[in-house]
């Protein structure tokens, strides 16, 4: 995601970074009104699939999956290479079916293959192209898990969401008005350690708040939250570094005043991913929402 909390871009180290911050000083009030209203529609859409579960949530996290995948290759440059795309928009299609009907081991062994041929087939940048479908794929993959537990799941998810969203929002407003020492100028120079710490504070906010909605416990929700905080912003990070890599500013232009979808959910993965292995590990297959929220 792309946050301007920089100051000038005359401070820049290089001249990519001073694009950057200079995109970031002219984004005005019509970016910020695209932004949102792309959330006034994005997020009842997110909840409202995610509140329903099932096939809904699962058609929907499958879509932006594909969409995950199809953008990573345009950033690395092999998305005209229609046998990679292909075979691994499909493998991540039929996956999505598999877990529409509870087939999560059927959903594993499609991934698997998927991955040996996308590997197979990539031309020229083979791990990279990998490392994208695993990346699409475990989205999928951990988003699909976390809901399916009947009894935590819808918990779970939101807690995931609030988190990510706070830190999102709670680091671009302490970023824009107290600004400050950059945290990873070399990665992303629109990010500052003032931007970091009022996400972080503004996820324990969030956390608190649904957990005296009856969503769990205060304690094991605030120390969720703050793992997740981290971990979020890490994804951040991570997603910027790879796009600095290749010399690509937004990963698509796909969502108004946000870029792509690799632009905007890149916290949301790191995060739902890990919570899915934390949830997982503790609380098995059916039971990775309760893994996740009782300690």
């Amino acid at each position: 995601m792309t946050h301007p909390e920089t100051a000038t871009a005359g401070d820049a180290a290089d001249p990519a970074q001073r694009d950057d911050a200079a995109r970031a000083k002219k984004a005005g009030p019509s970016n910020l009104v695209m932004r949102i209203a792309a959330a006034l529609v994005l997020v009842p859409l997110a909840l409202g699939a995610a509140y329903a579960g099932g096939a809904f949530w699962t058609a929907l996290v499958t879509v932006v999956a594909v969409g995950l995948y199809l953008e990573w290759l345009m950033v690395i440059g092999e998305v005209r290479t229609v046998s990679v795309g292909t075979s691994g928009a499909l493998a991540i299609a039929i996956a999505g079916i598999c877990c529409a009907f509870g087939l999560i081991d059927f959903a594993v062994v499609v991934l698997a293959l998927g991955l040996v041929a996308v590997a197979a087939l990539a031309a020229g940048r083979r791990l990279w192209g990998a490392a994208g479908f695993v990346y699409a794929a475990g989205a999928e993959l951990a988003s699909v898990l976390v809901r399916f537990d009947q009894q935590q799941g819808w918990h779970a998810l939101v807690l995931v969401f609030l988190v990510v969203w706070a830190s999102d929002i709670g680091g671009y407003v302490a970023g824009r008005s107290i600004g400050g020492v950059r945290l990873a100028p070399r990665i992303s120079p629109n990010k500052t350690w003032a931007g970091a710490i009022g996400g972080f504070a503004a996820s324990l906010v969030a956390a608190m708040g649904w957990s005296l909605a009856g969503a769990g416990g205060v304690l094991a929700m605030l120390t969720v939250a703050a793992v997740l905080s981290v971990v979020s912003q890490l994804g951040d990070l991570a997603e910027s570094a790879v796009k600095r890599h290749f010399g690509v500013k937004d990963s698509s232009h796909i969502i108004p005043g946000h870029g792509g979808l690799l632009d905007r959910l890149d916290g949301y993965v790191a995060a739902i991913v890990f919570a899915a292995v934390v949830g997982l590990l503790r609380g098995g297959l059916d039971g990775v929402g309760r893994g996740l929220l009782v300690w």
